[in-house]
């Protein structure tokens, strides 16, 4: 009973509460807040990039870019944060990495801009979704 307790706690539901303006708040230590909000900042520094690759149309700048926060970005996320995070923003998490990861590969492929910017708009859904729904507090 413990035991799925435990696995409840760490797989589905997380660290979370409440918060006064509708979201779940999301409980971390102050090193656990930053690592998330960096990664969150390496995305908007990573679509700004792609942004303006797809501008001018370079779309190798679209394919690096893209490619700096794909799946392989998730790595350096220790497994106690993990435990914190309440299964939906995993899989928002997990799905955004991959979508900028898709994004990279059909832009080597493709070299279609047009295609890019479609596929950022619909990344860019996560990031409204995950904004809308958490927000991450230290916990004392």
């Amino acid at each position: 009973m413990v035991v799925a307790g435990m696995t409840y706690k760490f797989i589905f539901q997380g660290a979370v509460e409440q918060s006064t303006d509708g979201r779940l708040a999301i409980q971390l230590d102050a090193n656990e807040r930053q690592l998330v909000l960096s990664e969150m900042r390496a995305f908007l520094e990573s679509v700004q990039q792609i942004t303006r690759g797809i501008s001018e149309n370079d779309m190798k700048l679209v394919a690096e870019s893209a490619g700096h926060v794909g799946l392989a970005a998730q790595q350096a996320v220790p497994g106690s944060l993990i435990g914190k995070l309440p299964l939906p923003f995993k899989k928002l998490g997990r799905d955004t990495h991959a979508k900028f990861d898709e994004m990279a590969l059909d832009a080597e492929q493709f070299e279609d801009s047009g295609h890019s910017l479609s596929q950022l708009g619909t990344l860019m859904q996560n990031c409204v979704a995950c904004h809308a729904a958490y927000r991450f507090e230290t916990a004392n």
